[in-house]
């Protein structure tokens, strides 16, 4: 006979069922489950033999003691239990999720489509994280076992009165400044009640779980792994399933339906809790388990920097992919997606993904991002996406896989969890709040990629008396890199051709310490700094770079070396420029010549001239989105043009001679109105525009709320008799050219496309995409005969994009079949 004693329970006996021996002297038989698989073999950190191990099939327990058998939990109760449970933490999860780029969603449109939005959503969604994280701590504090759970209800039906989601009255307009601060009073007050009692659930029914004496209660971790697959699948699911399917409005009924089955669910888990026998928990509990000290505080400090940084990292990814495509969900889940994968990779019994093997390609994925960061400038879009969130991944599962490694017992559960939602709330913090306000340029990507190689676990390093001598000469090495970049030498010049080279080469050195070597953390954070430093000294852009940063991004002007050109940009996208000298390099004198986008030749300056010849007299124009102020060299005396721009630091910029004269020298008197174009636009009266330019582009970011049928009725409102709408569709990464003939088309006006590469780039003239929309063929002028503008008819299959719906995947898709222009 084969004997072992389970921990936790005294005196019980296993036998093999194919034992002929009969034991008359243990006469009660307890059937084991043989459905739930084997733990992990090892059980939290200090713990190496208190998993929740279960008893393979074919094995029966016995026990001298009929009291403590009938405290035990029957086999099919506790399938019940598993049952129940997983799929309420499932539920939750996928609603927890599904909200946040749904809401987000509807709330883009009050600050002109900015991919900050997201950031600062992400940043309230952390917050309410960590504060139902903390109330779920405090509800199991309580020594009454039915106190929570009627807490609980009660505050999700009080939930259930404020649906379905809508932005709360009062917070239509927001302020020309603040925005940050306005927008988390806007979740706070529209959807901060729900959301707090979804927060709570994860940690408060895992501590549930525990009490039922479920077998697998020791050990609850991997119901967390269970959360978040219901939070990936609803990530991947709204841009690709949701999004494209569904208006707003639907996705709204269809989450407050949901929301209505949790609770039941969430009842549910609460009867069977109170249903399971008062010491069934500690019945189950192994014995190790209920004597292990509470983690020291500084493992608690560990766990929220650990949390801290793939969080941080979360939101300057996000920022930094979904400024130079589109602020739209579809680019907002993709890394929150990778994000709750590594959650439930990490808490897997057996992972997937070993946790040895993530760090050992930590340092790889840190070089990895600082060779893309060297890179930058022209970038396709796959690499953009795809390297920097692969790189993301693994970075993130280092560290997620160190908290797993280094989880408490389950009586410290809720303390654990508070405790990562505290460090995601930090680096959220830190990325989405504080850093904006704080560096005028994107310093938080470098700098959180430089925290991750301190997340790496101490280790003994090999080679200790050559490895001393790392400090002296990385310190050689640093200065003899930096300090040429304050010159204007040959060195200079050869680091400067090179930059991709010396850079990418630092951070490769910094993967070989930690791979080769098994360096002290610290060595491998300053190498990587060094590398983040050299990006700063030796910029990818050519020439004097200067950054203004808002919230609405980072713009950039450069100086070309020569002087010969200003340039802003955006991201990657130049967003206008002026030419100061000639070839020759004497100063331009006289107006200068609008150039980039709103050349004369091309299409937003053919259509202008139409215009303006069609009604043979001064025109009155309304153009959304001011830029470098290119378009106000565009107006001629007697005519009345106004500018309608959403960011003030961009008017400010524009003004400034240093940087651009258009505005200067054509429109001294300018005064744009502030804030998003489709709130101030709407406030114009009606019939008064004979020309609506619409050209409010954040790098290739589009706000999409100003391409929807909607808006197009808007302009079409503001339109006198015979004007027209002309639409900037350049984008490198969507098509969108047939969205806008499909919002025109909806509104009963037909459209016009232009799209043709200029051959003069190097002389910042470049190709362009315009559409312009009018009610008649004679509104247009010569438009509508000339061999360069094609009259376009609404695609039957292509949806058109409302308020209500809008389909980034399918613009993606569409410019990757057709090729960029």
């Amino acid at each position: 006979m084969v004997r072992r004693t389970r921990p936790g329970i005294s005196n019980f006996r296993v036998r093999c069922c194919a034992s002929p021996r009969n034991d008359t002297s243990y006469p009660a038989l307890l059937a084991v489950s043989p459905y739930a698989p084997l733990r992990r073999s090892g059980g939290p950190a200090g713990h190496p033999a208190t998993g929740a191990r279960r008893i393979p099939a074919g094995v029966l327990m016995t026990s001298p003691d009929p009291s403590v058998s009938a405290d035990l939990p029957s086999e099919n109760r506790n399938r019940l239990v598993l049952v129940v449970y997983t799929a309420a933490i499932f539920v939750s999860a996928l609603l927890l999720f599904s909200v946040q780029p749904l809401f987000t969603k509807m709330v883009l449109p009050r600050l002109g489509g900015s991919p900050a939005v997201w950031s600062v959503a992400m940043v309230f969604f952390q917050s309410l994280l960590l504060g139902g994280y903390a109330y779920a701590h405090f509800l199991m504090q309580l020594r009454n076992r039915m106190l929570p759970v009627a807490i609980h209800l009660v505050l999700l039906a009080c939930a259930m009165l404020t649906l379905p989601l809508s932005i709360s009255s009062g917070w239509g307009d927001p302020p020309t400044s603040g925005y940050a601060l306005w927008l988390l009073g806007l979740f706070a007050v529209s959807i901060g009640l729900p959301f707090f009692a979804l927060a709570a659930n994860n940690p408060l029914l895992q501590a549930w779980f525990v009490r039922t004496g479920h077998p697998d209660g020791p050990d609850p971790y991997f119901l967390y792994a269970s959360s978040n697959i219901g939070s990936f699948l609803a990530l991947l699911s709204y841009p690709v399933l949701l999004e494209p399917m569904f208006t707003l409005r639907t996705q709204n009924l269809i989450w407050t339906g949901g929301y209505g089955l949790l609770i039941v669910l969430i009842a549910s888990c609460g009867v069977l809790l109170l249903r399971s026998p008062a010491k069934a928990a500690e019945l189950n509990m192994p014995a190790d388990d209920r004597g292990a000290p509470a983690p020291p505080w500084i493992l608690r400090a560990r766990w929220i920097f650990l949390a801290a940084v793939p969080s941080g990292l979360l939101i300057a990814v996000t920022a930094h992919i979904s400024t130079d495509v589109a602020a739209a969900p579809l680019l907002w889940v993709l890394p929150l997606s990778l994000y709750l994968l590594t959650w439930v990779l990490v808490f897997q019994s057996r992972p997937l993904l070993p946790h040895k093997w993530m760090l050992l390609a930590q340092p790889l994925a840190i070089a990895g991002v600082v060779v893309l960061l060297a890179v930058g400038g022209e970038q396709n879009l796959l690499l953009t996406l795809g390297g920097h969130q692969l790189c993301f991944f693994v970075i993130a599962m280092a560290c997620h896989g160190e908290l797993a490694r280094t989880r408490p017992a389950a009586r410290y559960l809720t303390g654990f969890y508070v405790a990562l939602s505290f460090g995601g709330m930090v680096g959220g913090l830190f990325a989405g709040l504080i850093a904006p306000f704080t560096f005028s340029w994107v310093a938080e990507y470098p700098i959180l990629l430089a925290l991750a190689a301190l997340c790496r676990p101490p280790g003994g390093e090999r080679l200790p008396r050559w490895s001393a001598w790392y400090w002296p000469f990385l310190a050689v090495l640093a200065v003899a890199l930096i300090a040429p970049a304050w010159s204007t030498g040959k060195m200079f010049n050869w680091l400067d051709t090179n930059r991709v080279w010396v850079i990418g080469a630092v951070g490769v050195l910094s993967a070989l310490l930690a791979l080769g070597l098994n360096a002290n953390r610290w060595k491998i954070f300053a190498t990587v700094a060094v590398a983040l430093v050299l990006l700063r000294a030796y910029p990818a852009d050519e020439g004097r770079v200067e950054t203004v940063r808002s919230f609405f991004g980072v713009h950039k002007i450069v100086v070309t070396p020569n002087g010969q050109y200003h340039v802003l940009m955006h991201g990657t996208t130049i967003h206008g420029a002026e030419k100061f000298k000639n070839d020759d390099g004497t100063p331009v004198t006289g107006q200068p010549e609008p150039i980039t986008y709103y050349h004369k030749d091309g299409g937003i300056g053919q259509a202008i001239t139409a215009i303006r010849e069609r009604k043979g007299a001064p025109l009155r124009v309304a153009v959304i989105g001011l830029g470098s102020g290119t378009l106000a060299c565009a107006s001629e005396p007697g005519e009345d043009w106004k500018f309608f721009e959403i960011d003030q630091t961009m008017v400010d910029t524009a003004r400034d001679p240093k940087h651009f004269t258009y505005i200067q020298v054509c429109e001294p008197n300018i005064n744009p109105v502030i804030g998003d174009a489709r709130l101030t636009f709407a406030r114009e009266p009606d019939g008064v525009y004979d020309l609506i330019i619409v050209d409010a582009y954040s790098s290739d970011a589009i706000p999409i709320h100003l391409a929807t049928e909607e808006a197009m009725e808007i302009y079409k409102a503001k339109l006198a008799p015979q004007g027209a709408v002309v639409m900037h569709v350049s984008n490198r990464h969507l098509e969108l050219s047939s969205v806008v003939v499909g919002i025109a088309d909806a509104n009963d006006m037909k459209s016009w496309v232009y799209s043709e590469d200029s051959g003069r780039d190097n002389e910042y003239i470049f190709s362009t995409s315009v559409v312009v929309s009018a009610r008649e063929e004679a509104d247009v002028g010569k438009l509508a005969s000339s061999d360069q503008w094609a009259l376009t008819e609404a695609e039957d299959h292509q949806r058109v994009w409302t308020d209500d719906y809008s389909n980034v995947l399918g613009a993606v898709w569409r410019r990757l079949r057709n090729g960029e222009e």
